[in-house]
């Protein structure tokens, strides 16, 4: 059973009248939490595509290069994103819904929020409302200041990267330090550690931008300590 026949059924299990908001409360089971995932981006991502009084084609298209969306899955796809534009609950209850269901270590609340940054981006323009909500959905996650500018380097093209925020490294660690914390990024990164996390097989080329990111990062780093 594909990710948005789970989803679909999730949709058809509210009442009339139900926001969306509501199948959280209905999404408890360790099997559920690909399905709370996946809502979770999709609805937070409509949020967000207001956030700068436009919604555009590509971000739309956006959600397209974070899960795989055969056609026959289209409209259960669409189906959420517009229940979620409608809905009269703000951006915060679904982030703080999120973070309560995927609170702890090894929860996929980063990996969330990084969908967030990849939807944000879609159009090529970071704007100052997006960032003002991406920062506050971070807060409600539970990401400190640092925790955010880290992710936030990894997709937002400012002047110039500090390979050492996007690996959220400190410029007077040993390299051997930061070579370790590089693979600790690695290592979470693998396909594995993601499905492991909850995440749908659809999303997990959601991770490849982190992935490039990290390791170009670590490659800048590493020319730089051995010059």
């Amino acid at each position: 059973m594909s990710i948005w026949t789970r989803i679909a059924d999730a949709l058809a299990a509210l009442r009339s009248g139900e926001p969306l908001s509501a199948v959280f409360d209905r999404l408890r089971t360790p099997r559920d939490r690909s399905v709370a995932f996946t809502i979770s981006v999709i609805a937070l991502g409509a949020k967000m595509a207001k956030a700068d009084g436009l919604v555009t084609r590509d971000e739309v298209a956006a959600f397209r290069d974070v899960f795989t969306i055969a056609r026959e899955d289209e409209r259960a796809a669409a189906r959420v994103y517009n229940l979620a534009r409608q809905d009269i609950a703000g951006f915060e209850d679904y982030a703080a819904r999120a973070a309560a269901m995927f609170s702890g270590p090894d929860g996929p609340l980063e990996d969330l929020l990084e969908g967030l940054f990849h939807i944000a981006m879609a159009d090529g323009d970071y704007h100052p409302a997006e960032n003002a909500f991406l920062a506050r959905v971070a807060e409600l996650f539970g990401f400190d200041e640092r925790a955010f500018a880290r992710m936030r380097a990894r997709f937002v093209p400012d002047a110039e990267r500090d390979p050492y925020e996007v690996l959220g490294a400190d410029p007077a660690m040993p390299v051997e330090e930061i070579r370790q914390l590089w693979r600790t990024h690695v290592r979470q990164t693998h396909p594995d550690a993601l499905a492991a996390r909850g995440l749908p097989e659809e999303a997990v080329r959601m991770a490849e931008a982190r992935m490039v990111a990290i390791n170009h990062a670590w490659e800048q780093i590493r020319a730089e300590r051995d010059a």
